[in-house]
């Protein structure tokens, strides 16, 4: 009966608590919570580096770790002819380890140690080992890569030249299950992001190779991302990736193709192989594209490039809105010098310090390069793209001003200068 008397007392009190109490309580929980909030806020922000953080910073942190240093060995698994000439071969490329490979920004390339054997045209008695590096041409996929290798031909006003050496390796002696040695992606020609501005790809020859990748990738990450590619090539003999970049166009309405041909074969059908004859020109986009913000991505090689980027710029496209990546050294007019430490006016002779070798070469304006001069004069230095891109002639600058015509695609590292574009402002000590 005590029981009861005393269940029935706390069912009395429980009843008294009025709707003001009540909300009252309810208040004090929220501002707890509301504390707790904050509390937890401000330790995130002021936790160390190290300290573990929300799960969606770990794939970046995976990304990172995944791009390896040095090189590592790839397998050729597959090789196919991109167009109908033959000229331009696809490499699709597995890592010899099988450890999944790392994502990359559409646009960039990967770099090649090339051990050449001994008959390959161009190449002296014995084994020599060049440096190249060629685009992705494909979408990141943790698989595998791809590159898409164009044969360099001896040009046809010059047939006393030699055929390119790497290319001519490739396409002759580098076959199914050979092992290459490639370098991490790199490179800072990439797609932006922003699906919100239209991007427009212009390519000319092989050119087309970083765009298939940023394409690809538009096409699966970004599908209503409104997207034009012009691509220009002399006729459908040479026309690399015909058939998946007209699959592409039937299954993308947001992606417009323009394909431009120079001399095309009596074969060629006007309207169906190809939308516009002669060279990709301002006058041709200005006609084509809608008004608008545009950002464009130029890849081609050296005329189309010297007169379609200062072209763009002319037409009041912004700085920031115009991205392109150039075959070989100088082929873009710069839009001004970059050196490792401000400019400083050159005197008419600069001595140049090798130190390994212990010679002193004066630089007097008659070489595009410190490269070319240390050829001109004998001494053996390594490098590979000649462009400012792999790397392979990265030397120690032990004191002086080396300045850059345009922005090099390899990132330098602090106290060292890239020989093959470079150029002194200053007297040179170089640990080389």
């Amino acid at each position: 009966m005590t029981e009861i008397n005393t269940l029935a007392q706390s069912v009395r009190d429980i009843a008294s608590v009025t709707a003001s109490q009540l909300l009252a309580y309810i208040s004090v929980a929220l501002l707890l919570q509301a504390v707790m909030g904050v509390v937890l806020a401000m330790w995130r922000r002021t936790a160390p580096a190290g300290a573990p953080q929300a799960a969606e910073h770990e794939d970046v942190v995976t990304a990172v770790k995944g791009a390896w240093s040095g090189w590592r060995d790839f397998r050729v698994v597959r090789r196919e002819f991109e167009d109908a000439a033959q000229t331009q071969c696809s490499f699709h490329l597995q890592a010899v380890d099988g450890v999944p490979l790392p994502t990359f920004q559409p646009g960039q390339y990967l770099t090649f140690s090339l051990k050449l054997p001994e008959g390959v045209a161009g190449t002296p008695a014995g084994v020599r080992t060049i440096t190249r590096c060629y685009s992705l041409s494909d979408r990141p996929e943790a698989a595998g890569y791809r590159i898409t290798i164009k044969r360099a031909l001896a040009p046809a006003d010059r047939p006393e030249l030699p055929p390119g050496l790497s290319s001519s390796f490739l396409h002759d002696h580098l076959h199914e299950g050979d092992v290459l040695q490639v370098k991490a992606p790199s490179g800072h020609f990439v797609i932006d992001a922003d699906a919100s501005v239209p991007a427009v790809f212009i390519a000319g020859g092989i050119g087309i190779t970083p765009m298939m990748s940023m394409l690809r990738w538009c096409t699966e990450e970004q599908p209503e991302r409104l997207v034009h590619l012009y691509y220009g090539v002399r006729s459908s003999n040479d026309h690399a990736f015909k058939r998946v970049l007209e699959e592409l166009a039937a299954a993308h309405a947001a992606f417009k193709l323009n394909l431009v041909y120079s001399s095309p074969t009596a074969d060629d059908v006007p309207g169906h192989d190809y939308q516009h004859s002669g060279h990709i020109d301002l006058a041709l986009l200005r006609r084509t594209l809608p008004q608008g913000r545009h950002q464009f991505y130029v890849c081609g090689p050296p005329p189309m490039m010297r007169s379609l980027v200062p072209a763009l710029r002319e037409w009041g496209v912004q700085a920031d809105d115009i991205h392109f990546e150039a075959f070989g050294p100088a082929s873009v007019r710069p839009r001004g010098s970059l050196s490792n430490e401000p400019a400083v006016a050159s005197s008419a002779s600069i001595d140049v310090r090798f130190t390994r070798s212990g010679r002193t070469l004066v630089w007097d304006g008659q070489d595009a390069s410190l490269l070319d001069l240390a050829e001109r004069h004998g001494l053996a230095v390594d490098s590979g793209c000649r462009s400012g891109s792999c790397g392979a002639c990265q030397t120690r600058l032990l004191s002086g001003i080396v300045t850059y015509a345009d922005q090099p695609d390899h990132d330098i590292l602090r106290g060292h200068c890239l020989l093959c574009v470079g150029q002194p402002q200053s007297a040179l000590v170089l640990d080389v």
